[in-house]
């Protein structure tokens, strides 16, 4: 018994020890030889990433035909598709309001038509769902419709790939145009 109880208070007494050493030690990050550069490296992706976006903000105002500052997106995700919605920020903008319903109608007969060049633009790359979109062109409507201060146009088909594909490229434009729009999908 008395054996047993020297080994608990040996026991005890060393984890106690290696407790207070461990805890002593300076944190891991200063005692990483790499913990400079790890750190020069996420200041760089946050560079690229604020250098991406004002490349994509530019690239839409020249494709767009309307200031992005101006404006404000919104995508949102329904049951049987989605929405692509711009407004003009002031009411009274009316200029920008034309612009954008002008662009919008325009994008509707563009993807209708399979063609979603204006966002591999926008955006430098194929945005995600696009291939999917292209292919299943045929089951998808793109009705433009004017709202006030701006324009939406709805993705809407009942194919389950098609939502998926739809539901993918808008999830993208909500991360690329920094709109904060819920990427869950509501009903319509």
């Amino acid at each position: 018994m008395m054996k047993s109880t020297y080994r608990l208070i040996t026991l005890c007494l060393t984890i106690v020890a290696l407790t207070v050493t461990i805890s002593a030690q300076p944190s891991s990050q200063e005692n990483c030889p790499l913990h400079e550069q790890h750190q020069k490296a996420k200041a760089d992706k946050s560079d690229h990433q604020t250098d991406h976006h004002a490349g994509v903000n530019e690239r839409g105002d020249q494709a767009m035909g309307f200031s992005q500052q101006k404006t404000t997106h919104h995508f949102r995700l329904r049951t049987n598709g989605g929405v692509i919605e711009v407004s003009a920020n002031d009411p009274e903008d009316a200029v920008s309001r034309d612009q954008i319903r002008q662009h919008l109608s325009h994008i509707a007969q563009k993807f209708a038509a399979g063609d979603f060049s204006l966002p591999v633009f926008i955006h430098a790359q194929t945005p995600p769902g696009v291939p999917a979109m292209k292919r299943l062109n045929a089951k998808i409507k793109y009705q433009y419709e004017e709202v006030k201060g701006g324009g939406r146009v709805r993705l809407v088909t009942s194919d389950a790939e098609a939502i998926a594909a739809i539901h993918e490229f808008l999830r993208f434009q909500i991360s690329d145009h920094e709109t904060g729009d819920s990427p869950e999908v509501t009903k319509q």
